[in-house]
């Protein structure tokens, strides 16, 4: 029996002597960002942003086994931004459709969640109208000439069916009832509320694809409601990426359990508690490349230079050499090793111990830069 099949459903119970401690360490670490972070000049709040909501559309789309490229969804994001950040390449339409997902969740927070909310954050999430290689319903719920809604693994013939979702003509019904559900006033705690929304919503299933994207872009929606801030330092759907194995064992779980979602609160409020925590990083990060930045001040960059070292920053992938350099900047290799060599001059790039037979580069450490330098 699944969980939807109980007659009682959906009156969700839980122990709340399990739950109270988790959501007052939770409550506490969300005052303790919301202070450091509003200490920041508007500038690094941004950067901060920028750092989260990249993550966040990354992550998200991962845990659905989707690579997103890394520099669309950080342009994307700048653009909704209105940030500055050196160079932007295009996005294609999926990108940006994920991205609008988002920010409507996180910057309309106070907004109903409504159906034709849904509709549109789907309809942008699937802009051909595809999913893959398969047509599918955009922009409604699913239908049942499409069949059974399950999630399936294991070999054609051998499957293993770990969830069926309802039927397709309960899902109008089951929707409305979320939806009253999910707009009324607040009757429990709204962190709560967030881990119930994603659990409800997924066990309803009511799209033909992008189910746990839009439950994850509800969580979202509903932890700004709960922040009462629509600036995001932190990000759930990174932190659920990095346990995505238990995440799906968990709801399979729950799924296949009664009405009392104890176990599940108590993995989700972990699990945003460990996100929570991980938002130090992207402030540790975020001061450190104003610190470097600060440095660079007294230097004298062209725009070549300012580009690779934000690159750099923002955590280039692989190594980086002067045929890297060469590509990324569309200059000859004889230039990129001269503005190379001039940062290397002035103490900004280093090169990286055993190169091997191609030479790479790294950035020379703040406390080594400052070190070397000549007293006044």
């Amino acid at each position: 029996m699944y969980i939807y099949q109980h007659y009682k459903w959906p009156a969700f119970g839980w122990n709340i002597e399990k739950i109270t401690p988790l959501l007052a360490a939770v409550s506490h670490k969300q005052g303790r960002l919301s202070g450091r972070m509003g200490a920041l000049g508007f500038r690094l709040q941004e950067e901060a942003q920028l750092l989260t909501l990249t993550q966040d559309v990354l992550k998200t789309s991962e845990i659905e086994g989707e690579v997103l490229n890394h520099e669309q969804v950080r342009s994307s994001i700048a653009r909704k931004l209105g940030m500055d950040i050196g160079s932007t390449i295009p996005s294609d339409r999926h990108v940006d459709g994920v991205v609008e997902m988002l920010f409507d969740a996180t910057r309309h927070y106070t907004q109903p969640l409504t159906a034709a909310r849904l509709f549109g954050w789907h309809a942008a999430m699937f802009p051909t109208g595809y999913s893959g290689m398969y047509k599918i319903t955009v922009g409604n719920w699913r239908n049942p000439q499409a069949g059974p809604m399950q999630v399936v693994s294991g070999a054609m013939g051998r499957e293993t069916v770990h969830f069926e979702a309802p039927s397709a003509e309960r899902v109008p019904t089951e929707m409305r009832t979320f939806l009253d559900w999910f707009n009324e006033a607040p009757s429990q705690d709204p962190v709560l509320k967030a881990a119930i929304a994603h659990l409800w919503f997924v066990t309803i299933h009511p799209f033909d694809d992008g189910n746990g994207r839009i439950a994850r872009a509800i969580t979202d929606l509903q932890l700004a409601r709960a922040d009462k801030n629509e600036q995001r330092f932190y990000s759930m759907s990174a932190q659920i990426q990095k346990e995505r194995k238990a995440y799906y064992i968990m709801l399979e779980k729950t799924q296949k359990g009664n009405l009392d979602i104890t176990e599940w609160l108590v993995w989700f409020l972990t699990c945003l508690d460990k996100a929570l925590s991980g938002a130090d990083e992207v402030l540790s990060s975020v001061l450190n490349k104003a610190r470097y930045w600060a440095f660079f001040a007294e230097k004298t960059l062209n725009d070549r230079q300012k580009m690779m070292l934000n690159k750099l920053l923002d955590g280039f992938e692989g190594k980086l050499n002067t045929s890297k350099w060469a590509k990324i900047t569309k200059v000859s290799s004889d230039t990129a090793l001269r503005d190379i060599q001039n940062l290397e001059q002035q103490q900004i790039l280093q090169k990286e111990e055993g190169g091997g037979r191609s030479t790479s580069y790294q950035l020379a450490s703040l406390e080594n830069t400052h070190s070397n330098q000549s007293p006044p």
